[in-house]
């Protein structure tokens, strides 16, 4: 789980609440097929009467109903958590101005604040109810099968660890695949909204084409990643319901071999049959949903790394340089910092420093006071490079 992501639906009121909320749902709902298998099962063994079919249906009813639930609850979650998220992106974005990390360019923070987090969708309101359920589901299904048949309850016990063990090793290679996909996704935004602000310049000097030739290779290229994660993917999910496959006729053959010998009573062996299933779905479906919001994953990754480099960032603002002057209101905003180094040597021809006011300039002369910045360095905090701004004269005091 994204520790970061967890501990910002936490830390909001509206979105914890709506968390829980889907949370109590998603376990409720997969809680309630053990009462749905025991109804099925007595009613079709004639363990209970046919009336019994009235508190299935009511059960199948309760369990649509916490269903739409905790669709509405993880998706009022879900919109929290992005706009949380969002709002201190770019909180964190405006405070950095043009000092942001060296390695993104505008357009790539653009696809991150965008299509990036909304990529968290299947990771809110899928996987986290997936990793709920199949935290609780598989093993009450356990106790419950220990109480009717030990043997199959050991068989499931025993192959139940395939189903996580496989998903985690194809996870570990799908991770790195979904990150390669969406370094490609924000390389394509950035590249195309670059392109797209310079294209007035691009097309005076002639480099439009060419440009348009860079936009197909980089598309190429994410088109290319995303096969490769499909195709991943697609693995997953065969080895996944493989592994569930043959754990369930692992336990199928021997009931059914028991049932005819007469060792197995038919109300057992049915609530078996249809609780053993149950046990493998909620780690199948936590797979499928991991594939699906390993995008998600990477895009929040990037995110919280914008925001904890920001703070870096201010760290290192505070402590470079060896004089730092306060900057004009309208640099500010760029948390730029001011560095000014020893005047260089002048030429023996030109005129030498001014130790005070030049002759008729002051309030007597009615002339407003200049201001002028000789051999002045404007750096960058995370930077080793500055830009020299030379001799500027004439700028008017306020």
């Amino acid at each position: 789980m994204h520790k970061d992501l967890v501990r910002l639906a936490l830390g909001e009121r509206a979105v914890r609440r709506h968390l829980a909320v889907c949370l109590a749902a998603a376990v409720l709902t997969g809680l309630l097929v053990l009462v749905q298998a025991e109804l099925l099962a007595g009613v079709l063994s004639g363990r209970f009467a046919a009336s019994a079919l009235i508190l299935l249906a009511l059960v199948v009813g309760v369990r649509a109903l916490l269903t739409l639930a905790q669709g509405a609850a993880a998706g009022r979650m879900t919109t929290g958590v992005k706009s949380a998220l969002r709002h201190r992106l770019l909180a964190r974005l405006r405070d950095l101005g043009p000092v942001r990390p060296a390695s993104q360019r505008s357009g790539e923070l653009v696809t991150l604040t965008g299509r990036g987090l909304d990529a968290l969708d299947p990771y809110l309101s899928g996987y986290l109810p997936a990793v709920a359920v199949a935290g609780v589901v598989p093993i009450a299904v356990l106790v419950r099968l220990f109480a009717a048949d030990l043997a199959s309850a050991v068989i499931v016990l025993v192959t139940l660890p395939l189903i996580p063990i496989f998903g985690a090793l194809v996870g570990m290679h799908t991770k790195a695949v979904t990150e390669r996909q969406w370094r490609a996704l924000s390389r394509l935004g950035g590249h195309f909204l670059d392109v797209v602000r310079g294209l007035p310049t691009l097309r005076a000097f002639g480099r439009a084409r060419y440009q348009a030739e860079v936009i197909r290779r980089v598309a190429d290229a994410h088109r290319a990643a995303t096969m490769r994660t499909l195709r991943v993917a697609f693995l997953s999910s065969l080895v996944l319901e493989l592994a569930a496959s043959l754990s369930l006729a692992l336990v199928a053959v021997p009931v059914g071999l028991r049932l005819l010998s007469g060792s197995l009573d038919l109300s057992a062996a049915l609530l078996v049959l249809l609780l053993a299933p149950e046990a493998y779905l909620p780690l199948r479906n936590m797979g499928g949903r991991f594939h699906a919001a390993m995008e998600g994953v990477a895009a929040a990754d990037e995110a919280f790394g914008v925001l904890d480099g920001q703070a870096e960032t201010a760290g290192k603002a505070r402590t470079a340089g060896t004089a730092e002057a306060p900057l004009p209101r309208d640099e500010q905003a760029g948390t730029r910092t001011a560095t000014t180094s020893a005047p260089s040597p002048r030429p023996k021809s030109g005129p030498g420093p001014r130790s005070g006011p030049e002759p008729g300039s002051g309030p007597e002369s009615g002339r407003a006071p200049e201001i002028r910045l000789e051999n002045v360095t404007v750096r960058y905090p995370d930077r080793e490079e500055g830009r020299a701004g030379g001799r500027v004269a004439g700028d008017r005091a306020r």
